[in-house]
């Protein structure tokens, strides 16, 4: 079943085998069948395997199934499917073995809740590959959570520092997801992060890059506001974004003036969360305060925009 939302990666499919020439005849074979769906992806260690599904973790794509092989040198195809659990609860897990590794597999059922396992060869995978990743596909998209785009933040239910910046990000409309640090899924992202939660809050932006307790310039410029003016020269500087001085920026700017406005947090105000502004400037009949120039212009730029 492919992704609802054209828009949103594709789930993973991410295969290991320490042999390059099983790994690639592996990930052959995956693309031809669900390529257009699912993004197959291979690695030639366990160690490799973890990182790619830490560096999933933190852009919030999601991972379908995990295939393994068995014996490789390091981390066996057990070992890693018991730590990538760790992130990716849902995921399935598949073990390939050869036939003196069953046992192995079949104890692998109680160690790491072990889906499935295929002996190889696989050939014909008409026959005996597809059918298992068909079930096993069908399965993961009956218990699969959505997919998480956009920022991410970690922290404290009852810090100061979480609060604000939760109140930042909220306040300049910027989408974003809130784990308390002793959730599940909290900890899975600290995980992947690589941090131990002593410091917090730990932001995560779209793109999987890792903030730990940001300052909001920091975070303002990670999570796409405008932090530095456009231009060199501008004919009016508007200090202070709340109500009047967006006004004023806006009588300047439909003046044709070159205006930038500067703001320490959030275009608007108070204005910007009000359900109903009366005789607004250009809006007779009333707007609200996400529907205001205050909320738009706060969801293109931030701190600093300038109008022309």
């Amino acid at each position: 079943m492919p992704a609802e939302n054209p828009t949103a990666p594709r789930p993973a499919l991410l295969t290991v085998d320490d042999d390059p020439a099983v790994s690639r005849a592996v990930a052959r074979d995956l693309r031809r069948r669900y390529g257009d769906r699912y993004r197959v992806l291979r690695a030639e260690s366990g160690g490799e395997a973890l990182a790619a599904c830490r560096e999933l973790k933190l852009r919030g794509e999601q991972v379908a199934v995990l295939l393994a092989d068995q014996r490789m040198p390091g981390m066996s195809g057990i070992d890693f499917l018991e730590e990538a659990m760790d992130l990716f609860p849902v995921a399935r897990r598949v073990l390939l073995t050869a036939y003196a590794d069953t046992a192995a597999a079949i104890d692998a059922v109680n160690v790491v809740d072990l889906d499935h396992y295929l002996l190889k060869p696989w050939d014909p995978p008409e026959e005996k590959l597809y059918p298992v990743l068909d079930a096993q596909l069908d399965a993961w998209h009956a218990a699969a959570p959505p997919p998480v785009p956009g920022p991410k933040v970690v922290g404290h239910r009852w810090s100061a520092r979480s609060s604000q910046v939760r109140e930042f990000l909220a306040r300049n409309q910027v989408p974003y997801r809130w784990y308390a640090v002793e959730s599940a899924e909290g900890r899975r992202i600290l995980e992947a992060a690589g941090v131990d939660g002593e410091h917090l809050p730990v932001v995560v932006t779209g793109e999987g890059d890792v903030l730990v307790a940001p300052d909001d310039a920091t975070l303002a410029a990670r999570v796409g506001l405008a932090v530095r003016p456009a231009s060199d020269f501008y004919d009016l500087v508007v200090v202070g974004a709340g109500p009047a001085g967006l006004s004023a920026a806006l009588y300047g700017a439909s003046e044709g003036l070159r205006t930038a406005l500067v703001e320490r947090t959030a275009t608007g105000g108070q204005a910007g969360q009000s359900a109903r502004i009366e005789n607004y400037l250009g809006f007779p009949d009333g707007v609200s305060g996400h529907s205001s120039p205050s909320g738009r212009g706060a969801r293109r730029s931030g701190s600093a925009r300038r109008s022309s």
